[in-house]
């Protein structure tokens, strides 16, 4: 896989000798080079889009000073510069930051064979590539369970080299990170987006230079280094979404939290999730963590769908270990449902073998809501 071209043109964009660069994935895997026109932002370095998990994509512009922040900042986080693998789409913020993080340290990044889709044995093969003493990669949650689902001992071996794991892209269930580390491998959870240049609170805890507030409606807000410039061609979305205070650049996300004494974040969904069913509030990612408690149950996605009796019902998407004919439409109908309060207790259910997702490994909240709201509606 060639990745020689987007080495230079990042590495350029980075020193301000050529233009901003957006990557995407190319016939044959390899990135592929835009140079979208950044009109007004001089010193753009990347530009990238967001998931679209919830809605249109918006294309996030990354600077110089950003991107060199966060690169600092992640190397300072886990005490050393080394070897990255890029295990993950080049288009979404966690894959180019590969790059750019490789570039700043001034090491050889190596690419893993995705044309195959993402495999334990793909994985293993170009982690064993790897010839820098310090290593790190980055991963989502469904990535690293593939990995440790009945891993091979060569794949445990090539898990337990790298210094650290970076695990981000949504919330990691806390049986996957027990096994991880039963299994002696170090893993960071991140937080953070595209327009934060990636993660940008490791463990809870910010990078240096990132700030943290949550406003008294429990929004989080993330500020400065990092922050991006804005959105491309999209003024009212930007000054919507980033905000300055007192000199700092802050960007208002979607999620709800909280601090502890000790500044610690605590991320607790998302602020869209309260789904409003007979005048009770309840708290979707709060019935999602029910939903996977139960035997045979992997994950789970819930949302709220227009209800002629209710307002909004809640509906959920479940992905379950037994995935034949049978197994779903047995779990459909389980007693199991019984362990859950009533008001908690979903009135559409769709069970499947996995959750729908995106190419970059997040879960397609929309697509799933747009399926449950036609269960529930009949069509």
């Amino acid at each position: 896989m060639n990745i020689e071209p987007a080495l230079k043109a990042l590495a350029a964009a980075l020193h301000g000798e050529g233009p901003a660069v957006e990557l995407s994935v190319g016939p044959d895997g390899s990135p592929a080079l835009g140079f979208p026109d950044t009109p007004g932002i001089g010193d753009a370095a990347v530009v990238v889009r967001t998931s679209g998990s919830t809605g249109a994509p918006k294309a996030t512009v990354l600077t110089v000073e950003a991107l060199a922040a966060s690169s600092m900042a992640t190397a300072f986080a886990l005490k050393g510069e080394g070897q990255w693998l890029l295990a993950l789409p080049v288009q979404y913020v966690a894959g180019v930051q590969v790059l750019v993080r490789s570039l700043f340290a001034g090491t050889r990044p190596w690419v893993m064979d995705l044309s195959g889709g993402f495999t334990p044995e793909a994985f293993t093969a170009a982690a064993l590539e790897l010839t820098d003493k310090i290593r790190f990669t980055s991963l989502v949650p469904t990535q690293l369970q593939r990995l440790l689902d009945a891993p091979s001992a060569e794949t445990l071996a090539a898990l337990r080299r790298f210094n650290a794991i970076l695990l981000g892209g949504g919330p990691a269930p806390a049986e996957l990170l027990a096994a991880a580390r039963d299994a002696g491998v170090r893993v960071v959870i991140t937080y953070g987006s595209s327009e934060t240049c990636g993660g940008c609170v490791y463990d809870g805890f910010p990078l240096e230079d990132v700030l943290v507030r949550v406003e008294d409606d429990g929004r989080i807000l993330l500020g400065g280094a990092t922050i991006a410039a804005g959105y491309l061609d999209t003024p009212a979305l930007t000054a919507e979404s980033f905000v300055e205070v007192d000199g700092v650049r802050w960007y208002r996300t979607n999620d709800l939290g909280e601090l502890d004494d000790d500044g610690r974040l605590t991320v607790l969904g998302r602020a869209d999730d309260v789904v409003i069913t007979g005048g009770v509030k309840v708290s979707a990612a709060h019935v999602q963590a029910e939903l996977e408690k139960l035997d045979g149950v992997l994950a789970a996605f819930v949302a709220g769908v227009p209800s002629a009796e209710w307002g909004q019902a809640l509906a959920a998407y479940v992905a379950v270990t037994d995935s034949s004919p049978e197994g779903l439409a047995g779990f459909t109908r389980d007693a199991a449902w019984g362990q859950i309060p009533g008001t908690l207790a979903p009135k559409t259910v769709l069970a499947a073998g996995q959750l729908l997702m995106l190419p970059n490994g997040k879960p397609d909240r929309l697509g799933m809501a747009v399926r449950l709201n036609d269960l529930h509606q009949g069509k």
